[in-house]
C-alpha cells in the first residue's frame, strides 16, 4: 500500500544532501521534516541497514550521508521504503463463477506489476543529487 515513507525518507536524504559535511541530529531533522525524532530515527535505521547513511552518537553526533548523492537513485530508496506499490484488493474474496470475479485480482496484479515497473524505470533515471538540486 502507498504511505509517507518515501516522502519522509527523500526528505531526510535531501536534508543530508544538503549538508554533506555535518552530522545532523533527529531532532533537526525532525524540525524540517515536522515528525517525531522517534519516527525519524526508525527511517535513519532503514537508511543505515541499506548503507546509505552513517551516524554517530553523542553531543556531535547525528547522521550524515555515507554515499554520494549522485550514486544514489530515487529508485533504490523507493526501493528501500517498500517494494512495490499496490493499490489494494478487495477485502471479500471475489466470487469464482462470476466472469469477472474469477480474474479481477490476477489481473489487478498485472497492472500493479505494470505500474510500478513505470514507477522504477523513472527513478532510475533520477539521482538523489538531481533531485536535491531543486532546492
Amino acid at each position: 500500500m502507498i504511505s509517507g515513507k518515501f516522502a519522509i525518507t527523500i526528505h531526510i536524504l535531501t536534508l543530508l544532501t544538503k549538508f554533506p559535511d555535518e552530522f545532523l541530529s533527529s531532532e533537526f531533522i525532525a524540525g524540517s521534516v515536522n515528525l517525531h525524532p522517534v519516527l525519524v530515527r526508525k527511517e535513519i535505521a532503514n537508511l543505515k541497514k541499506n548503507n546509505i547513511v552513517e551516524s554517530k552518537e553523542g553531543k556531535n553526533g547525528g547522521t550524515k550521508l555515507l554515499k554520494s548523492a549522485s550514486d544514489i537513485s530515487l529508485d533504490t530508496i523507493f526501493k528501500m521504503t517498500f517494494d512495490t506499490v499496490t493499490l489494494g484488493f478487495s477485502k471479500n474474496e471475489p466470487n469464482p463463477k462470476c466472469p469477472v470475479g474469477k480474474k479481477i485480482n490476477k489481473n489487478l496484479e498485472d497492472l500493479y506489476e505494470n505500474i510500478n515497473e513505470k514507477i522504477s524505470l523513472q527513478l532510475s533515471g533520477i539521482t538523489l543529487e538531481n533531485f536535491s538540486n531543486q532546492f
